[in-house]
């Protein structure tokens, strides 16, 4: 009966995902709270959707989201991919705001990113004055985890492969405490689990959703790319989550 269950949940998703919508997709850049030129691009398809805003894992860009939000678009949602500083290139989409940062780049922190989540969820708010979810990959997981937290635009965190990424300048385990009152959804693999159970420790498990796939699992937000072995264990969840949000 599970695996009956699991076999037409998997076509309602190919269903759900394969609706034909077309949106716009386009660069656009707006300044940190430092003055950082920030790149991104923005996935539109109805003024009206709220938005769900997308940041890449170390070394990586926006383009870690080519088709990642487009698939989002069509569980009706806006997106707006973020090149944060720390970053390099992905699907040869190269990070427009870690090359602007030139020489600065190679001193920035993961932490440094922080200011930049805050200036694209202001960015976002101001296209649409609606809640937004932030979608974070490895690094970035834990940054919006932080920014999420008490931010009021903020409706939901996703946490693709989170952890303890800031060495001495910032302990997640303590930052993450009982105060939390946000949905938040954290995607691990095999490996992270464990690890990340213990950085949430401070956090009732009934108030987040800790996914962890049947298949084999990819790091981050990799996890959802086309040539991911579990893909459609994660969009499944993702499609679930994202449906009870609204309701």
């Amino acid at each position: 009966m599970i695996k009956i269950i699991y076999t037409i949940s998997l076509l309602f998703l190919s269903l759900t995902l394969s609706i034909a919508q077309r949106g716009v997709k386009e660069k656009v850049t707006f300044n940190s709270e430092d003055g950082i030129q920030i790149t991104a691009d923005k996935y539109l398809i109805n003024e009206e959707y709220p938005y769900i805003l997308l940041f890449h894992q170390a070394g990586s860009s926006r383009g870690e989201f080519n088709e990642i939000a487009l698939r989002f678009q069509k569980l009706r949602y806006n997106c707006l991919a973020v090149d944060l500083r720390s970053g390099d290139n992905s699907n040869f989409v190269r990070n427009e705001t870690a090359r602007n940062l030139g020489s600065k780049g190679s001193s920035v922190k993961f932490l440094d990113a922080a200011q930049d989540i805050r200036a694209a969820i202001d960015f976002a708010w101001a296209l649409n004055p609606k809640e937004v979810i932030l979608l974070g990959s490895s690094y970035s997981a834990s940054l919006v985890m932080l920014e999420g937290k008490d931010n009021t635009n903020v409706k939901a965190v996703i946490a693709f492969s989170p952890g303890e990424y800031f060495g001495d300048d910032l302990r997640m385990e303590e930052e993450i405490d009982s105060s939390w009152s946000k949905p938040l959804f954290v995607a691990v693999t095999e490996r992270e689990q464990p690890y990340v159970k213990q950085m949430l420790i401070n956090i009732l498990e009934e108030d987040y959703t800790m996914f962890l796939p049947e298949k084999a699992a990819m790091h981050g937000a990799k996890a959802l790319w086309e040539d991911s072995p579990s893909k459609d264990e994660y969009w499944l969840a993702l499609l679930f989550y994202v449906n009870n949000l609204n309701k």
